[in-house]
């Protein structure tokens, strides 16, 4: 028969056994709670690294623009014509005499004609009044001297008759008629020199008038020859021929642009910086033009005080010998110095954050394979250079390219 069994006692070894497993259990637990998250890996070569440094600052502005000759020359259509030839080309160096278009216009022409005509007729009826007015003058002398004549005459007779009427050789009535004749002879004699006096003054101011309407048609004869010779368009002065519209054939109207001329003589950058940065350019500030063939010195000389399209232009003046290939209208880049900041912290500017402002960068700890964040104050921006305010030390070296990507993480692994 089967004899029932006491079941077995547990040992004292067996509940030590599983209370060290229970605590080995949650060391491991709280240890793996209390691991930090694997840091993401970042490539090294396709970050921009940068060590923080003490010293001067330069604040700078940049901007796009195009080189500008100082003196442009507009060639403009005095009359209205049809271009005949076209002599010249942009491009082509001209000098004063060279001759770019011939143009046409018989209107104009036939008006020249008309200006002629009027001018020598009235030089002819000049001449013919000058003649008329000399004539009257020489027949109103000849009167005069009638007249003066017959006073004495009349005065010499008058002096007889009254010898005779004191003698009673004669009545007194032929001594009195004698003395009237006198009289009357004399007046008539101041009567003639009065006119002769007045058609003298008259001829005079006669021929200024007629003078004077003869210069005025002699403007406008010298005027419409100018029309004519304007139809043959010259350059005017020497540079280089930048523009020619119009092609043989056109119809060109009065006052349109017929060319453009470059004159000789410096070239100078017109600059558009953005208007955020444009509030601390002011006349005088050197700048630094690159041409992409080299760099060339100048000065801010003039500042647009309107913006357009985000932009404020600016002139600089530019010093020194131009590298080769600099011409009009190419395409270049300014640097302009607004201010040197003198022992200040600085690093390369960071692909993100604005002046005077915190920003988070990457810095380097250790051996440099790994960066954790820190936030940093900046302060003035120059192109390239940024003013550290606080955050990073001399010699520190941070990322200062786009970290974006792991704005998630507090620290990245840089292998």
């Amino acid at each position: 028969m089967d004899i029932p069994r006491a079941p077995a006692k547990r040992g004292r070894k067996q509940i030590l056994y599983g209370a060290i497993a229970l605590v080995a259990v949650v060391a491991m637990t709280l240890g793996l709670r209390g691991l930090k998250p694997a840091a993401p890996e970042v490539d090294r070569a396709s970050v921009w690294i940068d060590s923080v440094q003490q010293g001067p600052l330069v604040i700078e502005v940049r901007g796009p623009g195009t080189l500008v000759p100082e003196r442009v020359r507009y060639i403009s259509a005095v009359t209205a014509g049809r271009v005949e030839r076209r002599l010249a080309e942009p491009g082509q160096e001209v000098t004063p005499e060279t001759v770019l278009l011939e143009l046409s216009n018989p209107d104009v022409q036939l008006e020249a004609l008309e200006a002629e005509r009027q001018l020598t007729a009235s030089q002819a009826d000049r001449v013919n009044l000058k003649a008329d007015l000399e004539s009257g003058r020489l027949n109103q002398e000849a009167a005069v001297a009638a007249a003066r004549s017959a006073y004495l005459d009349a005065k010499r007779t008058a002096e007889a008759s009254e010898g005779l009427a004191a003698k009673e050789l004669i009545s007194s009535m032929e001594a009195s008629r004698a003395r009237d004749r006198v009289e009357e002879m004399e007046t008539r004699y101041k009567v003639e020199e009065q006119r002769l006096a007045v058609i003298t003054g008259a001829a005079d101011s006669q021929i200024s008038l007629q003078a004077a309407q003869v210069g005025r048609l002699r403007d406008v004869t010298n005027f419409q020859r100018g029309r004519i010779r304007s139809m043959v368009v010259k350059a005017g002065a020497s540079g280089i021929l930048q523009e020619l519209p119009l092609e043989v054939g056109q119809w060109a109207q009065s006052g349109a642009t017929l060319a453009r001329l470059v004159e000789p003589g410096k070239l100078k950058a017109v600059l558009r910086i953005p208007e955020t940065q444009a509030k601390d350019v002011t006349l005088g500030q050197p700048a630094t033009i690159d041409t992409r063939n080299g760099l060339v010195k100048g000065k801010v000389m003039r500042i647009d005080p309107a913006v357009q399209n985000g932009t404020v232009t600016v002139d600089v003046s530019l010093q020194g010998e131009l590298p080769r290939g600099a011409r009009p209208d190419l395409s270049v880049d300014g640097t302009i110095q607004v201010e040197r900041l003198e022992d200040v912290l600085h690093v390369g500017r960071p692909a993100y954050g604005q002046a005077n402002s915190a920003v988070g960068l990457f810095k380097l700890v250790g051996d440099g394979t790994e960066a954790v964040r820190t936030n940093v104050r900046l302060g003035r921006t120059s192109v390239n250079t940024v003013e550290i305010l606080g955050g990073l030390q001399v010699g520190e070296k941070v990322i200062i390219s786009d970290m974006s990507r792991w704005d998630g993480y507090e620290r990245v692994s840089v292998e």
